[in-house]
């Protein structure tokens, strides 16, 4: 009986993932642990080793080409063993030879009466197998609208990444209640010490500066610290329960090509300026090469998206659950307000904090942004 090579989880929101290059092709003995293909999913790229030794054939899903999590993407065979002859796993009605999906008898004749197809479903039988319920689940009365391109436009097909984040974020808005409170900072404070301290910086043999604070690294501070200052307000939605975290995990939205990584600084009350700044640096940088570990991406118990440098003045976030709080982070502005009855030109910066209302009610969230408010304010505190 060969071995069934599937599409692994690596990571726990992973429901597909790509093939993006395979280190052996069909016909072509392998070894059991050896490097056997490359895999994209909507965060990650992962080398797969080979579950077995034995010759390699059966190549369902080629380079380029998606497949859904615990379905076959090809088959090991023994030594000895007839090389396409092995699917009495389609007579079992577990895996299609034509199609690759892995579905029940019974599911594939009620598909088939229902004109529904099975590489567009998800699995929920063991190893990701399609069973009878996932397709009495669909709603076929009102097939999917599709839009034909014109002659001036282009269909272009949802890779894991961006269908990852169109689910998450339909399902946040649904669910999640949201409200917002939001919040001017004057900043001018703030840029006064980020220049000193940038010119304060060390230098490498080339004499460059070792480091560079942006407003960015003020604000993942001033964050870490203010959930540290409001506990109530550092937690996550656990369903059933709050889980209130002890250290201060914050993740940073960082755009890349077709979407979005939110790599997690983890502790960062307990870093300094500097350091919070290399450590974003270095893993803005692999977010967009899209080399981040899933432990590096996944967890965090608020979140932080910056648009001040694309000249966004004010927004407001989509909670990322189960996280409970994410700010929106406008840009610097310089603006007269009356001081003494004078007008006096300052820099202020709009925040808007979204809350989950199931976890962090009004006065909560009000405590906790006024606590980010007077350290982005006065922030010699985020150097004590």
């Amino acid at each position: 009986m060969p071995v069934e090579v599937i599409m692994p989880r690596v990571d726990m929101d992973m429901t597909a993932g790509k093939i993006v290059r395979w280190h052996a092709g069909d016909g072509d003995a392998i070894r059991k642990g050896q490097p056997l293909f490359e895999i994209e999913s909507d965060k990650a790229t992962m080398e797969i080793e080979s579950p077995a030794g034995g010759t390699l054939g059966n190549v369902l899903v080629n380079e380029g080409e998606s497949s859904p999590v615990g379905r076959a993407v090809a088959f090991i065979f023994a030594d000895g063993e007839e090389r396409y002859a092995a699917p009495s796993l389609a007579a079992s009605g577990a895996m299609s030879k034509a199609d690759g999906v892995r579905a029940t008898p019974l599911a594939r004749r009620l598909a088939r009466e229902a004109g529904v197809a099975l590489d567009g479903l998800q699995g929920s039988g063991p190893h990701g197998r399609i069973v009878a319920d996932d397709v009495r689940k669909t709603d076929v009365a009102a097939p999917p609208v599709t839009v034909a391109a014109s002659g001036n436009a282009e269909r272009i097909p949802l890779d894991g990444m961006r269908r990852t984040i169109a689910e998450r974020l339909t399902i946040a808005k649904q669910t999640v209640p949201h409200f917002y409170l939001s919040a001017t900072c004057i900043i001018d404070a703030l840029l006064a010490i980020r220049e000193r301290l940038n010119l304060q910086a060390p230098k490498d043999g080339d004499g460059a500066p070792i480091w560079k604070l942006s407003i960015n690294d003020f604000v993942i501070k001033a964050l870490a610290l203010a959930l540290q200052k409001v506990p109530a307000a550092n937690v996550t939605w656990g369903g059933d329960c709050l889980i209130r975290h002890r250290s201060s995990d914050i993740a940073v939205a960082v755009a890349v090509e077709g979407g979005l990584y939110t790599p997690v600084m983890r502790n960062a009350e307990a870093k300094t300026l500097s350091a919070v700044a290399i450590e974003m640096k270095d893993l803005a940088a692999r977010a967009r090469l899209r080399q981040l570990a899933p432990a590096e991406y996944q967890g965090g118990s608020a979140s932080i998206s910056n648009l001040g440098m694309y000249g966004i003045e004010d927004f407001t976030a989509i909670i990322n659950p189960p996280q409970a709080t994410m700010l929106a982070v406008g840009a610097a502005v310089e603006a007269f307000i009356p001081v003494n009855g004078l007008p006096v030109l300052r820099t202020q910066m709009r925040c808007t904090l979204s809350c989950d209302h199931r976890a962090v009610d009004g006065a909560i969230g009000a405590e906790f942004l006024g606590a980010f408010r007077k350290y982005i304010e006065d922030p010699a505190l985020m150097l004590a």
